[in-house]
C-alpha cells in the first residue's frame, strides 16, 4: 500500500500477512535493481493466492548473481520493467503486513527506494521480519540462514534462492516460529515493545541495566528492570 511514511517493524506472529522474496543483481540497495519479485498472500494460516514476476532490471546481470539465483539475461529480455511489476505487487498486497527474511536491511530498501522514485510515495505496509525472530525463537542455532531455518524444521529447500521457492518455504517456517512465540518457554524470555511492537533487549547505561527498545533511535521505548 503506497503512503507518505515507511512501514514499522513488528516482532511479532500475525495469522493473515503477505510473504515476500527479491531476487536482485547484487547486494548493493542504492546501485543494484531487482531481477525478480514473489509473494505469498496468506489467511488463517493457509496460502490463498500467489505473486510472481521476473523483472528486466535494464542493465546486464552480473555472472555472481546468476550463479546464486539462476536468472541470466536471457530469461528477463522481455520481462516487465520493475515500475510495472511493484505497482502489480502493490496491488496485490494492499494493506496486509508483509512477512521476509532479512528484509528489514535487504528487500524492503529496494521497494522503499524504487516505490519513492517512481511515484514519490513509498511502501507503507507494516513488516515483520523472520531473521531476528528466528534468533530470539532458536537461540541454540548457530546459524540462521533461511536454509538452515528450513533444516531445522524439517521443511522442503528444492528450488531455493529463486523467490517464489523461497516464498513458499519462508511462509512455513514464519509458520513453526509463531508457534514457537507462543510456547511458554520462549515467552519468558521476550519482552515486546507497547509502543511500537519490536524486542525489548537488556541494555547498559549509566544507572545501570534496562530494557530498551531493539528499535532504537526511532524508538525510544525504556522500562526498568
Amino acid at each position: 500500500m503506497l503512503g507518505d511514511k515507511r512501514g514499522r517493524k513488528l516482532d511479532q506472529y500475525v495469522t493473515e500477512y503477505v510473504v515476500f522474496d527479491l531476487e536482485t543483481t547484487g547486494t548493493n540497495c542504492v546501485n543494484d535493481a531487482v531481477i525478480e519479485i514473489s509473494a505469498v498472500k496468506v489467511q488463517e494460516h493457509r496460502v490463498v493466492d500467489e505473486f510472481s514476476t521476473l523483472v528486466n532490471p535494464e542493465r546486464p546481470i552480473p555472472y555472481y548473481a546468476t550463479q546464486i539465483n539462476h536468472i541470466d539475461d536471457s530469461m528477463v529480455e522481455d520481462a516487465p520493467l520493475f515500475e510495472e511489476a511493484l505497482a502489480d505487487f502493490d496491488g496485490f498486497i494492499g494493506n496486509m503486513p508483509l512477512v521476509g527474511h532479512n528484509i528489514h536491511t535487504f528487500d524492503m530498501k529496494f521497494i522503499w527506494r524504487d516505490a519513492e522514485e517512481y511515484w514519490g510515495k513509498t511502501i507503507c505496509n507494516d513488516y515483520i521480519d523472520t531473521l531476528p525472530l528466528a534468533r530470539q525463537c532458536l537461540p541454540e542455532l548457530s546459524n540462521h540462514k533461511l536454509s538452515d531455518l528450513a533444516n531445522h524444521y524439517q521443511i522442503s529447500t528444492e528450488g531455493a534462492h529463486r523467490a517464489l521457492s523461497d516464498c513458499r518455504m519462508n511462509q512455513k517456517i514464519f509458520e513453526k516460529l509463531g508457534e514457537a512465540l507462543d510456547s511458554p518457554e520462549v515467552r519468558k524470555h521476550l519482552k515486546i515493545c507497547p509502543r511500537c511492537g519490536q524486542f525489548l533487549r537488556k541494555r547498559s547505561g549509566r544507572y545501570g541495566e534496562f530494557w530498551g527498545c531493539s528499535g532504537y533511535p526511532a524508538c525510544r521505548y525504556t522500562e526498568n528492570m
